[in-house]
């Protein structure tokens, strides 16, 4: 299961929201255009405002996002919110997320209206990443 906070008018005051810029790419597509099999003119991109949250596990994109990638619906998962109540949810094919200079690809879940950036990403996109 899946924790996704859909409500973020519950965000504290106190509490700023962390957005950051993202280009969103489906994977497929750009092995395609790579192997000179798809006209790159013709590979879209997404690149949004994208909330961080560190209490979701996966990234989620809305459905608009989804069909402009022309990313695949592969399977379904349960989304469990914050509220307690569960979707079940499409679950894309491979998509490629690139912010702050590093990618990285997974699926991400199909919901909500904003592209929101889960643990998962976070925690690929880290890796190898110096305290200083």
């Amino acid at each position: 299961m899946i924790n996704i906070d859909r409500n973020l008018s519950q965000i504290s005051p106190k509490m700023g929201a962390v957005r950051v810029n993202v280009k969103l790419t489906n994977a497929i597509d750009e092995a395609l255009v790579r192997r000179g099999l798809l006209d790159p003119n013709l590979w879209p991109v997404c690149e949004v405002e994208a909330l961080i949250n560190t209490g979701a596990f996966r990234t989620a994109i809305p459905v608009e996002v989804c069909e402009h990638l022309g990313l695949r619906i592969r399977s379904q998962e349960i989304a469990k919110y914050a509220d307690g109540r569960q979707e079940t949810v499409g679950l894309t094919g491979p998509v490629i997320v690139e912010m702050e200079g590093r990618e990285t690809i997974e699926a991400a879940m199909v919901l909500g209206d904003i592209v929101l950036i889960g643990q998962t990403v976070l925690e690929t996109l880290v890796v190898g990443c110096v305290a200083v």
